[in-house]
């Protein structure tokens, strides 16, 4: 059974910075295609970053400032945040993207930011 655990959030300042991690365990279970969600109150969830094969996307809320990275060996997914503003506050989550199968959701990670 696969598993997703986001961690890394936190309370911060604007124009701060942090690092979501999602570790991800289960067999056969390939991180090649993967995605980093975010679920503000009151709001639906999105998707605001993706990586593809060797290819990333970007919603236009954080381009520029997001970058979503992931590491082979450790079956581990990054969203490295910087620039941080208060309308990214949300629970962060990580799954496929749409169009790909998704396994079940974690529990999310809160991200903060202060004004």
């Amino acid at each position: 059974q696969v598993q997703l655990v986001e961690s890394g959030g936190d309370l911060v300042q604007a124009g701060g910075s942090l690092r979501l991690s999602c570790a991800v365990s289960g067999s056969r279970f390939a991180i090649n295609v993967m995605g980093w969600y975010r679920q503000a109150p009151g709001k639906q969830r999105e998707l605001v970053a993706s990586i593809i094969g060797g290819g990333t996307t970007y919603a236009d809320s954080v381009k520029g400032r997001f970058t979503i990275s992931r590491d082979i060996a450790k079956n581990t997914v990054y969203l490295q945040m910087n620039s941080l503003k208060p309308e990214d506050t949300a629970v962060y989550y990580c799954n496929r993207p749409p169009g790909y199968t998704r396994v079940s959701w974690g529990q999310g990670t809160q991200v903060t930011v202060a004004s």
